[in-house]
């Protein structure tokens, strides 16, 4: 087999396969493409093996293990991050699968290595009194405190992922009362989301402001910098981080030290769940494909803990048998017996 298969293979999969076949998001397919750049860099500077040379007969299982160590051991990366790359390298071989059937054996030594189990971390999520803190950083009086106080509200509300805000144009929200809005989140999956009246409020001022209310405008970003282009992840970060930054004077317990805009989402979810409402729908509202994910936030809440035992204790625990004149014998009876 001529050495260059598996580059015409690489450039199939990701020129071809994952953008027309799999549905991945592109955030997905650029993590993809980084593990491809990471494993091509590692072959070349630890295997001394260029990526023009690199072909199936050099790949085995050894040789994907010993990259995932390298990852983990000598470039400190977490079990988590192992764990996406082997998914990138997995995915590949089960394309090589199908196209490639000759390299079945390779396929299933490389698709049989195992995910580590990593640590669960904690949840980072924001009290509702850290929330309405948050909420009042921005000065209204200007259209861009304007704005950021729709970003931040949105953002909140819906429990949308960062790129999903990015990636929202006019024409995804519905004014008209039942306010709705349309994210589109991994896998190109679309849900609607329902706005609350406060927030929606918000959106109107801001849209008023920027001219958007205007029917033409439907296919222009909801959210755009200085050049009429969508703002980006990194941009709506830097938002977040300079209100967070704000808040924290003389709030600073109200806010964790690491703070991302993926702790609105968490904050959100956490305040459904406090509230009573199903996993299974806070499963669709965040856009989780099972119901799993999701369970993560019940199992990160003490108090949900406490509310379940406490409900369940009576149940469990016999009822008491003595009598109040009975129990005041008892304590007298310690008292001297101590």
């Amino acid at each position: 087999m001529s050495n260059n298969k598996f580059a015409t293979y690489l450039s199939a999969y990701f020129l071809k396969y994952m953008p027309t076949r799999t549905g991945y998001s592109s955030n997905t397919i650029k993590s993809y493409r980084d593990t491809f750049v990471i494993f091509l860099r590692y072959c070349n500077e630890e295997l001394r093996i260029k990526p023009e040379k690199l072909n199936f007969e050099l790949i085995n299982r050894n040789m994907v293990e010993d990259f995932l160590s390298w990852l983990e051991c000598k470039k400190n990366h977490s079990k988590s991050t192992r764990n996406l790359r082997l998914a990138a390298l997995h995915s590949f071989f089960r394309f090589i699968q199908l196209e490639s059937p000759e390299h079945m054996e390779l396929c299933s030594s490389i698709l049989a290595i195992k995910s580590k189990k990593a640590p669960v971390t904690e949840i980072n999520y924001l009290s509702i009194e850290a929330i309405k803190v948050l909420l009042s950083m921005p000065d209204t009086n200007l259209r861009s405190g304007r704005r950021d106080l729709s970003i931040l509200a949105l953002t909140y509300d819906t429990g949308a992922r960062v790129q999903e805000i990015a990636d929202l144009q006019v024409s995804d929200i519905r004014i008209k009362t039942p306010a709705t809005i349309r994210l589109t989140g991994k896998g190109n999956k679309t849900r609607i989301i329902p706005l609350m009246p406060q927030t929606m409020n918000i959106i109107k001022k801001y849209m008023f402001d920027y001219g958007l209310l205007d029917e033409t405008k439907g296919k222009k970003p909801l959210f755009f910098n200085k050049k009429g282009e969508k703002l980006t992840r990194a941009g709506l970060s830097y938002i977040l981080d300079k209100y967070v930054e704000k808040a924290r004077v003389g709030n600073k317990d109200l806010f964790p030290e690491k703070m991302s805009a993926h702790v609105l989402r968490h904050s959100k979810a956490m305040h459904l769940l406090q509230s009573g409402v199903n996993l299974i729908y806070i499963r669709d509202f965040l856009g989780h494909t099972s119901v799993t994910t999701t369970e993560i936030y019940a199992k990160s809440n003490p108090e949900i803990k406490r509310k379940a035992i406490e409900e369940a204790s009576p149940k469990v625990i016999p009822k008491e048998k003595f009598s109040d004149k009975e129990k005041e014998d008892l304590f007298e009876w310690l008292k001297t017996a101590i």
